[in-house]
């Protein structure tokens, strides 16, 4: 890889498996990562002592290596277990934080297991339904058939 000289904004960055546009700010970059959100890649910016402002074409291997790092270990870096996105895993009981295709493969085989065992929740995702108590009388229609479908005249 060429060197860099200073000023010089890469065009695409890779952090965490996750190609990132160089002019966006790290702040925002970041959350374009799976499982990062705004708190957490705020939480990494103050970690870092990384300018959330600057460009995230900007940073050099090493920062992004910590990054990457961060992201993989938040706990080693002091970042508090309430902003991690799966505190007592349901396996281990520890609290970690998933990222990308970890996280998909996660959810869904948390759906999966509701629905071998037939909880309510599993139930509802096998139907396509509302999980989380919302009305369903009027809203979550979409992709459903709707009122009466009447016969065409002779």
């Amino acid at each position: 890889m060429p060197e860099k000289t200073e000023g010089e904004v890469r065009g695409i960055v890779r952090i965490a498996g996750k190609d990132i546009k160089g002019e966006r700010t790290i702040y925002l970059g970041l959350t374009d990562i799976k499982g990062v959100s705004f708190m957490f890649s705020n939480a990494i910016c103050k970690v870092l002592g990384l300018d959330p402002r600057a460009k995230i074409g900007t940073l050099d291997e090493t920062t992004i290596k910590k990054i990457e790092d961060v992201i993989a270990n938040p706990q080693k870096y002091g970042i508090p277990a309430w902003l991690l996105n799966r505190r007592k895993d349901y396996k281990t009981g520890k609290d970690k934080h998933l990222v990308m295709s970890d996280l998909e493969f996660t959810q869904k085989s948390d759906i999966q297991r509701l629905i071998d065992i037939q909880a309510y929740r599993g139930i509802r995702h096998m139907l396509g339904l509302k999980v989380r108590g919302q009305r369903t009388k009027s809203t979550g229609r979409k992709g459903r058939t709707v009122g009466v479908v009447r016969k065409k005249k002779k």
